[in-house]
């Protein structure tokens, strides 16, 4: 009687008996045993498999078969087992062998001796090298898998990176921001604001240059700005706004990470140190700066309206292309609603009448603002700035008491060394009026404007004299709690 007990573990071996799941059956090939007897004298072959990890009996298997291998089988045979496991690995354990005979075992003569050594040494070296092939195969198949995971590790941080450009602005560390700017050194400063100072910085990760805008501490509407700047910035695309990167919010900080932006502001260029803007340039950052708003207040699906339109907010990249920027005060209504009751936020110079006396944020307002940048465009001059010694009259009474002499070329930015369009100054300088009335009723929409500046449509007339500003001012509520002028007041800047 031959007799043989094996234990083999693979990943899985499923029996076709088996009704079970191919994710139960799995689980318990992993933890099986298998046993092979074979009885010379009944001739009988049986092969049982037991699962060692359940105790439902109709799940462990045997096979018997009568047949007698004396004739099928040669003198000399090599006993072994094998399986077959589908894609996954196999790894085969024999836990025991037990050989039993009643024939009585004699010795063999040195010939038969030395045929049995070879026939082992011949059996034991073919299984040296199957067993050689089948290693050199698993490490080969873990090296591929291996080199495999590692490049589709390479491909999903490149598309991370690709996403995170192109997917809208995302949070960055504070330690992260820390590095881009060199622990915001000096050196990196761009300019200085109201409510924080702009670095220059370089993102590793992005591989952008960007400008990280870092707000003052301790300031309550500086933190409302930074809120109210992600909330709004955050959703909103056109070419003619600057981008929002990312944000942080971490340590007592609060920062925000712009595109950043070569050419500077607008104002710097004007009133500062920066290279001379041409004629060409400035009449094409009109059309910039209006584009901007007709986005705003019309294209988008709510109406924003910006309540900070000024020189110093208008960027400029490295081809001069505006980008309208700080959005800290901006605030979101319905198209269909009228101007909404607001704290009075802004820089005087460039904000409408009726807002001071009103705080009735509106598009009209905005309008305004964009009225005055344009006259501050064409004449080189600022808002805020006197015209005259001993004279409170400002930037937009001037060019228009000059309007009303047909004098206009003599409010021309004196750089500009004559060297313009005359059709464009005019035409922008009367917009720009059109665009400050006094009167917001009588002031044009911004989508008016850009026609008339884009000559599809004849200049207005306007009154020789600046109109004085007649509005009804509304009786504020004492529970309305907030002050005429908030700290976010600026002026002339």
């Amino acid at each position: 009687m031959l007799t043989q007990e094996s234990s083999p573990t693979s990943q899985p071996i499923s029996p076709s008996t088996s009704t079970h799941s191919a994710g139960h059956l799995m689980l318990l090939a992993l933890h099986s045993s298998l046993w092979i007897n074979y009885n010379a004298t009944t001739h009988n072959l049986s092969v049982s498999w037991m699962y060692q990890k359940t105790s439902n009996a109709k799940e462990n298997t045997s096979l018997s078969y009568q047949i007698n291998l004396m004739e099928v089988l040669p003198e000399w045979v090599t006993v072994g087992f094998s399986a077959a496991t589908s894609q996954f690995i196999e790894r085969h354990v024999v836990q025991s062998w037990d050989f039993s005979s009643s024939l009585d075992i004699k010795e063999t003569d040195k010939q038969n001796s030395g045929k049995t050594k070879l026939v082992v040494a011949l059996t034991v070296s073919g299984g040296v090298l199957i067993s050689g092939v089948v290693i050199a195969f698993v490490l080969l198949w873990k090296r591929k898998k291996k080199n495999r995971e590692k490049t589709e590790t390479v491909n999903t941080t490149s598309i991370n990176v690709d996403l995170e450009r192109g997917a809208g602005p995302r949070r960055f560390s504070y330690l992260n921001l820390v590095s881009a700017t060199n622990n915001f050194s000096d050196d990196k400063k761009l300019g200085k604001g109201g409510f924080g100072t702009v670095y220059k910085g370089y993102l590793k990760d992005l591989n952008m240059v960007v400008a990280v805008k870092k707000f003052s501490g301790g300031s309550k509407q500086g933190r409302k700005e930074y809120i109210t700047e992600v909330k709004v910035i955050s959703s909103l695309r056109h070419r003619n706004l600057v981008q929002l990167i990312g944000w942080c919010h971490d340590k007592g900080e609060f920062l925000l990470v712009y595109e950043f932006m070569p050419n500077g502001s607008l104002d710097s260029h004007l009133f500062g140190k920066k290279s001379l803007l041409v004629w060409g340039v400035r009449y094409k950052i009109s059309l910039g700066i209006a584009s901007a708003l007709l986005y705003l207040h019309e294209e988008w699906e709510q109406c924003v309206v910006h309540r900070d339109i000024k020189s110093r907010n208008v960027m400029l990249d490295a081809n001069f292309n505006v980008k309208l920027g700080d959005f800290g005060l901006a605030r979101l209504m319905d198209h269909e609603l009228g101007p909404k009751t607001t704290g009075l936020a802004g820089t005087l110079g460039y904000m409408a009448p009726e807002y001071i006396s009103t705080r009735r944020a509106s598009k009209e307002s905005d309008v305004y603002s964009f009225g005055v940048v344009a006259l501050e465009i064409a004449t080189g001059r600022k808002s805020a700035d006197r015209i005259e010694e001993d004279s409170e009259i400002g930037l937009v009474e001037w060019v228009w008491n000059l309007y009303g002499k047909g004098k206009l070329e003599m409010v021309v930015d004196e750089k500009l060394h004559m060297e313009f369009d005359q059709r464009q100054v005019e035409c922008l300088m009367i917009v720009g009026l059109w665009c400050a009335h006094p009167d917001q009723s009588l002031r044009p929409s911004i989508r008016q404007a850009i026609h008339v500046l884009n000559f599809g449509a004849a200049l207005p007339n306007l009154p020789p004299k600046m109109p004085i500003p007649i509005y009804d001012v509304p009786a504020l509520p004492v529970s309305l709690g907030e002050p005429l002028l908030t700290t976010s007041l600026e002026v002339g800047r």
